[in-house]
């Protein structure tokens, strides 16, 4: 899938400074070497995401990796529409959301990229396989369940199936 698409991974940053690095190493080194570029964007961080980010030692010997810096605080929907208008710039295939906290486990990225050559057109991940996954992972449980019955709602109303329906990592 790789070598056929040109696939980036586009992570949305804002004050991660504590998580950041930790994320990116997370990232199976075999997957960011075959990728066209790794793009980060920092929605005006107030702490010091964007040094740690300059800091960093990257493992990824072969793949560009940019750092984009909002000059104000976009909200998480205008980072990612900055995101996607620069992906759709440089043409991009596949391009894969990771969020800079490492909310999302970014070793299941290969599976996300493999998804599309079963031929679907966007994939989401889910905190919610397993069930409980979400709370063992952080999520407070007034928000897990909030999430769960907006997607309950979602479902019954659209005819689907997901068990997320507000997943940040997708493509």
């Amino acid at each position: 899938v790789l070598k056929q698409n040109k696939v980036a991974i586009f992570v949305v940053a804002f004050n991660a400074e504590s998580h950041i690095k930790s994320t990116l190493n997370r990232i199976p080194e075999w997957v960011v070497n075959e990728l066209e570029e790794v793009f980060i964007i920092d929605d005006k961080s107030n702490d010091n995401t964007v040094e740690v980010l300059n800091n960093i030692e990257w493992p990824f010997n072969k793949t560009p990796i940019n750092i984009f810096c909002t000059p104000s605080n976009q909200g998480y929907g205008g980072n990612q529409k900055i995101g996607y208008t620069y992906a759709i710039s440089k043409k991009f295939d596949i391009v894969v959301l990771l969020h800079a906290d490492g909310q999302y486990a970014p070793e299941f990225i290969p599976e996300i990229i493999a998804q599309y050559v079963k031929g679907y057109d966007a994939v989401y991940g889910s905190r919610f396989m397993p069930k409980f996954n979400a709370i063992k992972g952080g999520m407070p449980f007034y928000k897990w369940i909030g999430n769960i019955v907006l997607t309950s709602f979602q479902n019954n109303l659209l005819n689907t199936k997901m068990s997320e329906m507000h997943s940040g990592f997708r493509s």
